[in-house]
């Protein structure tokens, strides 16, 4: 068999592996190992296995991710999310659907230090939901909207999914975190406006909470003002070059931590918790990485990726309609695995083929971002659903009745960005030039 033969059989294999109930990690990096040694030898095959597992686990950039999800974790099991979300009710709770839409302003700066979907799903489904539910909100609405702000984090920095991104395509993650700002809050608004129609048009959805005074008000300014500092402080010394994205997420992290600490928001129980939270998470996402770098020197023997590219730029479409069909089969296999580890394994495939295409890849990371925040709310594989129905105990039918409605903001915002690349490349350029 010839090369690319063999490469589509491992593809193959490796979901056929995952279909039995073997993790994808596993499955990756066996297949990866075994059609290495069948091309090449199995002497280079185990020196290919030590190597990779040893580059990445000995890479520095890849400190940052058990770091940012460090600093997650420890806000997660804080009570910095509940003070987020009073804050922004305090202002915006008299007007019709003002709990719900202080749910989107609250986990839009919660994502400000915290990058993962599911984390800010269950943080709010545990502090904004019950809270609904004593206003009389529509159950639709309440979990709906708690399961679609969880996607926000995949666009707004610190992101997980924006790091794995620019690791694997050897991207600035600082760049790859500013071109995630406008679209992330562009969608965020596109919540809010989605929150305040339904309310309009449905009164009994949404209603109107009381109005606080300013002095009220004001009072909660400085709980957002701190975890505003601190994000800021993050961006900051990447873009200035003060200190790199690892060392920006141990700053960020310690911050966290003395904020945790000082409220007394944070048990020494509670901060046990995070670090295996932290650990365990971080472990799966390293094992991933490392899984797709031994499929992807497997996968490069078979030349499959130039092939790829090759065929997709000559394929008789429009660059932007192969674009479109890039980011539906994005779309497709994450409703099957899992969409990080989808992401991980489809990327090495088709980011050459976009660049060739003349794409900015700064615009390509955030189109498939889009895509994953699509694919973690919408069926078979909605975390983030999974999650809000594990907590609150509504049924899946409501829950999905409820994101339909966001469902449709995310997939405009994604129009959006695709119609104006400028939405995510304009900030980079400007603050950190081309």
């Amino acid at each position: 068999m010839n090369e690319v033969v063999v490469g589509i059989i491992g593809l193959a294999a490796v979901l056929l592996l995952f279909l039995t109930g073997i993790e994808l990690s596993f499955a990756m990096m066996a297949i990866g190992f075994l059609g290495f040694g069948y091309l090449t030898s199995w002497q280079a095959a185990f020196n290919l296995l030590a190597k990779d597992v040893f580059d990445v686990l000995d890479t520095y950039s890849f400190t940052v991710v058990p770091l940012f999800i460090l600093m997650g974790q420890v806000a997660f099991n804080s009570g910095i999310a509940r003070r987020l979300f009073d804050a922004s009710y305090r202002f915006i709770g008299h007007i019709p659907g003002g709990l719900a839409i202080a749910t989107v302003a609250g986990a839009t700066a919660f994502k400000s230090i915290c990058g993962s979907s599911p984390a800010t799903a269950a943080t709010f489904a545990s502090v904004a939901v019950p809270e609904m539910d004593r206003r009389g909100y529509d159950k639709r609405l309440s979990t709906g909207i708690v399961a679609s702000v969880g996607t926000l984090g995949i666009l707004l920095p610190p992101s997980v999914v924006l790091i794995i991104f620019g690791i694997i395509t050897d991207q600035s993650i600082g760049r790859l975190f500013l071109a995630g700002v406008f679209p992330g809050l562009l969608i965020a608004a596109f919540f809010i406006i989605v929150i305040y129609g339904w309310c309009r048009w449905n009164p009994a959805v949404g209603p109107k909470g009381p109005k606080f005074t300013w002095g009220e008000r004001w009072k909660v300014v400085p709980e957002v003002g701190w975890v505003v500092l601190i994000f800021l402080l993050m961006i900051g010394g990447i873009l200035n070059g003060f200190f790199t994205p690892t060392e920006a997420g141990s700053i960020g992290t310690f911050l966290v931590l003395i904020l945790t600490f000082t409220k007394r928001d944070l048990t020494i129980k509670g901060y046990i918790k995070s670090v295996i939270e932290s650990v365990r998470t971080a472990c799966m996402v390293l094992l991933l990485v490392t899984a797709s770098t031994v499929l992807g020197h497997f996968i490069a023997v078979t030349k499959i990726p130039m092939i790829a590219a090759d065929w997709i730029v000559g394929l008789p479409l429009s660059p932007a309609l192969i674009v479109i069909l890039i980011s539906f089969i994005y779309l497709l296999g994450g409703s099957f695995i899992d969409d990080l580890a989808f992401m991980i394994l489809a990327t090495p495939i088709f980011f050459p083929a976009v660049i060739k295409l003349g794409y900015n890849p700064l615009w390509f990371g955030m189109m498939i971002a889009i895509t994953v925040m699509i694919g973690v709310v919408i069926p078979p594989v909605a975390v983030c659903v999974f999650v809000v129905k594990q907590i609150t105990k509504v049924p899946m039918n409501v829950i999905y009745a409820g994101v339909y409605p966001f469902l449709i903001s995310l997939v405009f915002g994604g129009i959006l960005l695709f119609i104006f690349p400028q939405l995510a490349t304009w900030l980079p350029r400007m603050l950190m030039g081309e």
